[in-house]
């Protein structure tokens, strides 16, 4: 999996920023799958900076309704829609999320082309398609919001086909039957089961992306063992009370999470627009400080999972 960052300032743009939004490329093998994590003003334009279009999102799913995370939805499905894309797209997020994207097409005489369904969520599970799940937690913000967690299921180990040629078994369609672990009946009434031909499965990748958020218990439960976290850092460890009493986190909290949840990696995002690239540095820093496998994210920042 891949993140793409397409925006990482906090409330307002910035000439080096742009507001949220996050896409994830699950590069699966056969099917494709392009995600994105929230939607704010500009994000179309984000993307026409990268080598991604947006025809290609299946999925997106907004954490809340603050415009900073919102507002550049409705422009990206009606361009996605006069490109004359006919892909199916499903928008996930908390209740009111149907209300304005049903509201803003009406009132802008607006439509889309291809098959639109929204989901409002309440936490728990959101989906799981058999090759990925994702998960909702409650954060702590002055309106509903939600982190996600993905999780990638696990893959079956590999098939030693040495050891089945070695035992009399000849390669062809049997083989891909015993690969998936089932148990095949040869032409001489053996019976071979393939899970004694399997090595131990692959782990799937996990990846926690957080909204805004105080620090709450909610978080850890979301972010446990996960390989990489995305939480935000809007301001730096002096003014943890003022962030606090906004419902967001300090550079110090997210660094801790990631510390207490054992993650094998933080990126930092939502950055203030106060602070400049000697300022982004200076909050990298603290991070580092408390959890040194972390990493600031600046717009079109990569980032392999």
């Amino acid at each position: 999996m891949e993140l793409i960052f397409l925006g990482t300032s906090a409330g307002v743009p910035t000439r080096t920023r742009n507001v949220t939004a996050i896409l994830l490329d699950l590069q699966h093998p056969t099917r494709g799958g392009l995600w994105l994590f929230d939607c704010g003003e500009g994000t179309q334009h984000q993307l026409l900076s990268t080598a991604y279009h947006p025809g290609k999102l299946d999925k997106i799913f907004i954490t809340h309704l603050h415009g900073d995370h919102l507002f550049g939805l409705p422009g990206l499905l009606c361009s996605r829609s006069m490109a004359g894309n006919a892909n199916p797209l499903t928008i996930y997020g908390p209740a009111g999320i149907a209300e304005f994207v049903e509201t803003t097409l009406r009132l802008s005489g607006s439509w889309t082309d291809y098959p639109l369904e929204v989901v409002e969520i309440t936490g728990g599970l959101v989906f799981d398609d058999g090759d990925h799940k994702v998960i909702a937690g409650p954060l702590n913000h002055p309106v509903e919001c939600y982190g996600y967690r993905i999780e990638e299921h696990d893959k079956p180990g590999a098939l030693n086909a040495a050891a089945l040629i070695a035992d009399g078994v000849k390669p062809g369609p049997l083989f891909q039957r015993l690969k998936q672990g089932e148990s095949v009946t040869l032409e001489d009434g053996r019976v071979v089961n393939g899970q004694a031909y399997l090595s131990a499965p692959q782990p799937g990748k996990t990846l926690a992306i957080f909204g805004d958020t105080a620090p709450c218990a909610a978080a850890l439960q979301l972010a446990r063992g996960v390989d990489v976290m995305v939480h935000e850092a809007t301001l730096e460890a002096a003014m943890e009370e003022k962030a606090n009493s906004r419902g967001h986190s300090s550079t110090r909290q997210a660094a801790q999470l990631a510390r207490e949840a054992k993650v094998g990696k933080l990126i930092v995002t939502h950055v203030s627009s106060r602070y400049d690239a000697r300022g982004c540095e200076r909050l990298l820093a603290e991070c580092r400080e408390v959890f040194s496998g972390c990493e600031l994210a600046e717009d079109f920042t990569q980032v392999s999972v």
